[in-house]
């Protein structure tokens, strides 16, 4: 059969470009080598300096420990919810806490909204003083991320929008007032596809609509968008009053037939100072870290987990190198992970350490 003719000058061009190229670049590989080090070298002093410019003007940043609870894990694990929650308030005497007002649970059935469980922690806060960053929207922390009423799901994706900014409006008007109110956390890491593959694609435009209806009723709340993972910057909008960080060290990975425990601890401080460095200068705002690993990343659920299995990737010693990670990134508002998961090992297994050591992590801001 004979080949189209018009094929052959494109692909003779094409040919000697590419053989052009490649002898150009055999020529010139020196200097290119050169020239990509020279590069790297210059992006590394320019991270390191903004790190260092970061660490250096928030190393005397008061120490503000917080910490998150879920109600829903709580429950998980099988724990009195109530009595695991006042207990880290006076035994463990956090002052910043960040608690989640779970769509499936607030509003079970359209326009039918309880809120006895939310309004309990939040009138328990103002009683102690304690400060909330509440959680709001369909993204909220713990699995299944997304924690949109099954209601929803027969909706179409337009009216799923719809309902979602109603309620939206309805938890922030509920909660604008309230003495313990200190901030809101939207949609949490809300980019990140990773863990929560049954969410919707991150929709930027959406999202906007979404900050522009909580501002449009409280706007003396600072508003918290978290990036999107360990490595995320965000460079465009909508950024957030403050910007939340997660730093996670040590996790269960799993790669084809292997699994075994991967550690982020050798990523230095430096980098996640670099990110907040950059977006202190770029976007003017602050960052904190709303979720510091202090429980374990294992194969399987927590509660199903062995306590060797746990012990693998945390323990007291890790939570305090943790805690000591934190404060050398810089960010020294920092909310700990994993406040359900101590109080089980201390009431279920009799085992305080882990709660003993965050005690006296959190004892610490008492001196500053």
């Amino acid at each position: 059969m004979k080949k189209s003719s018009t094929l052959h000058p494109h692909l003779h061009r094409a040919r000697k470009k590419i053989r052009a190229c490649w002898q150009w670049i055999t020529h010139h590989k020196k200097r290119i080598g050169l020239g990509l080090v020279i590069a790297f070298a210059l992006w590394l002093a320019f991270a390191l300096s903004v790190a260092l410019w970061y660490q250096h003007k928030h190393r005397n940043d008061p120490f503000e420990p917080g910490v998150s609870f879920s109600v829903k894990y709580a429950k998980e694990l099988g724990i009195d919810w109530q009595a695991s929650y006042t207990a880290v308030l006076d035994e463990l005497n956090f002052k910043y806490i960040r608690v989640m007002s779970y769509w499936d649970d607030t509003e079970p059935s359209p326009d039918t909204f309880k809120f006895q469980d939310l309004d309990w922690q939040m009138d328990q806060a103002a009683k102690r003083h304690a400060k909330i960053t509440l959680t709001i929207g369909k993204r909220q922390p713990r699995w299944p991320e997304c924690h949109q009423p099954q209601w929803v799901d027969k909706l179409s994706p337009a009216n799923q929008d719809v309902e979602l900014l109603n309620f939206l409006k309805v938890v922030v008007e509920r909660y604008k007032n309230h003495p313990a109110l200190e901030s809101y956390q939207l949609e949490n890491e809300i980019a990140n596809r990773l863990f929560a593959p049954q969410c919707r694609t991150f929709d930027r435009a959406f999202l906007q609509e979404e900050v522009d209806a909580v501002r449009h009723i409280d706007s003396h709340h600072p508003l918290v968008i978290n990036v999107s993972n360990q490595s995320g910057i965000p460079w465009r909008g909508p950024i957030g009053d403050k910007v939340g960080f997660s730093v996670y060290n040590i996790a269960f990975a799993r790669f084809g037939p292997f699994g075994y425990y991967w550690s982020f601890g050798w990523v230095p401080s430096q980098w996640h100072a670099f990110r907040a460095g950059l977006i202190e200068i770029i976007h003017h705002k602050q960052s904190f870290i709303h979720e510091l690993q202090a429980e374990p990343w294992g194969p399987a659920a927590t509660k199903d987990l062995t306590l060797e299995e746990q012990n693998r990737s945390m323990t007291p010693e890790r939570i305090k190198a943790q805690v000591a990670y934190g404060k050398q990134i810089g960010m020294k508002r920092m909310y700990l992970w994993g406040a359900e998961w101590w109080y089980w090992r201390k009431t279920q297994f009799n085992d305080p350490a882990n709660w003993d050591t965050v005690k006296a992590i959190t004892a610490e801001q008492d001196s500053h």
